[in-house]
C-alpha cells in the first residue's frame, strides 16, 4: 500500500482485529474484518456494528450570520435549523450541479458540518468564500468520527435524543459530539471526539455486548439497500438534487426565495421535469450489476452489489423519466450480455430510525 496514505487515528486498532486495509479517499481504511462483509452487514442489522469515519472532513462555522452565508451555496433551510438539530444538504454549482453531499447541526452557540472524506479539500474552501467578515470557518482535523449502528445501540448507549438530534455528552467518561443518525438504515449513532481519545472510545464500544467492528464494504452495502447516495458514483457537478431525486432535501422557504447558488437550474429541473431521474433498479436472478453498467435504451447504472438482507442484487441508477415509474422493465448490459431487471421503490431495506 502507498505510504502516503494517510491514517485515521484508529490505524493501529485495526490492524489488531485483522481489518484489510485498502487505499479510500486517501487514507488507508478498512475494508472488512475476519468476519466478513457479508457477516457484518448481517450483523449490523441484527445488533451493532462500529465504524470508523474518521476520514470525513469536521468543520465549525463561527459568528453571526454564519446559517445565512451557508445558505448562499444550499438549498437546505440552514436558518431554519434548531439547537441540538442536524439536517442533510447540498452544496451546488452555478450550474446546479451537486459539489457535495453533507451534514450540518446547529450547536447552539456554532454550525457543526461533517463532509465527504474525498470532498473536503474542495468543500472547505468553496465555504470559505462566501464567508463575510465575522463569520469563520474552522476544520477540525484533530477530531476523529466513529459511527455505531443497528438495533442494539439504544439499550448500549442510551439518550434521549430523537433522529437527527446532536448533542454534547460523554461515553465512558470521554466527551463526544454525538448524533442521531447515520449511513445505514439502522437507529444508530455518529460520535465525533477528539482523535486523542478515538482508540479509547473505539475499545470501549466494541466492548460492550454484541458490537462488532465494521468496514467499507458493509458501509457500502448497508447504505445501498438504505437507498443512501454516495458522492463520485450517486452524485457530482454534473447532477441536479432533482435529478438526483433529493427534492425534499430543498427547504420549503428557499424554494419560495430561490436565492441559492444554482437556483436557476434547480428551479428548471423542478417545473418541467429532468430528463433523467435517480430510482432504484432490482435485476434478476443472482448476478449483481456494478457501478458503471449501461441500461440497454438509455440509462446507467451508479451504484450496485448484492444486498444480504433482501438476499440479492440491488442497484440504483439514472434512467430516462419515461421509464423510471416502479416495475417498469429494463435491461441492462452487464459484462456484454442482457440481465432482465425492473425499477424497484427505494428503500430496499426499510429505514429503521428513530423517530
Amino acid at each position: 500500500m502507498a505510504e502516503d496514505l494517510n491514517e485515521t487515528p484508529l490505524a493501529d486498532l485495526h490492524r489488531e482485529l485483522g481489518g484489510r486495509m485498502v487505499p479510500f479517499a486517501g487514507y488507508a481504511m478498512p475494508v472488512q474484518y475476519p468476519q466478513g462483509i457479508m457477516g457484518e452487514h448481517l450483523h449490523c442489522r441484527a445488533a451493532a456494528a462500529l465504524f470508523d469515519v474518521s476520514h470525513m472532513g469536521q468543520a465549525e462555522l463561527h459568528g453571526e450570520g454564519a446559517a445565512a452565508a451557508l445558505e448562499r451555496l444550499t438549498p437546505a433551510d440552514v436558518q431554519g435549523l434548531k439547537p441540538g438539530r442536524q439536517r442533510y444538504g447540498l452544496l451546488l454549482n452555478g450550474r446546479g450541479g451537486i459539489v457535495d453531499d453533507f451534514m450540518v447541526a446547529n450547536l447552539g452557540d456554532r454550525l457543526f458540518l461533517v463532509v465527504n472524506a474525498s470532498r473536503k479539500q474542495v468543500d472547505l474552501p468553496l465555504i470559505e468564500s462566501v464567508l463575510p467578515a465575522g463569520v469563520t470557518l474552522r476544520p477540525l482535523p484533530d477530531r476523529a468520527l466513529l459511527a455505531l449502528q443497528g438495533p442494539a445501540v439504544a439499550a448500549l448507549v442510551p439518550t434521549a435524543m430523537s433522529f437527527m438530534g446532536i448533542q454534547a455528552m460523554e461515553i465512558a467518561g470521554i466527551p463526544v459530539i454525538a448524533s442521531r443518525s447515520g449511513y445505514t438504515g439502522e437507529d444508530g449513532l455518529e460520535i465525533s471526539v477528539a482523535a486523542e481519545h478515538a482508540d479509547r472510545l473505539a475499545r470501549h464500544l466494541l466492548s460492550l455486548p454484541g458490537v462488532l467492528p465494521a468496514g467499507l464494504g458493509a458501509r457500502d452495502s448497508l447504505r445501498l439497500e438504505a437507498g443512501l447516495c454516495l458522492y463520485g458514483n450517486d452524485l457530482d457537478e454534473d447532477t441536479n438534487p432533482i435529478e438526483a431525486a433529493l427534492t425534499w432535501s430543498i427547504g420549503k422557504r428557499r424554494k419560495a426565495a430561490w436565492d441559492f447558488t444554482g437556483a436557476d437550474a434547480v428551479r428548471e429541473a423542478l417545473d418541467h421535469g429532468p430528463a433523467r431521474i435517480r430510482v432504484g433498479i432490482r435485476p434478476e436472478g443472482r448476478q449483481p450489476a456494478r457501478g458503471g453498467t449501461a441500461v440497454m435504451g438509455g440509462g446507467l447504472v451508479t451504484s450496485g452489489g448484492f444486498g444480504p438482507s433482501v438476499n440479492g442484487p440491488v442497484a440504483m441508477g439514472y434512467v430516462p423519466r419515461a421509464l423510471a415509474a416502479d416495475g417498469t422493465a429494463l435491461t441492462l448490459e452487464v459484462r456484454g450480455k442482457p440481465i432482465p431487471a425492473h425499477v424497484a421503490p427505494l428503500p430496499f431495506h426499510p429505514h429503521r430510525y428513530a423517530r
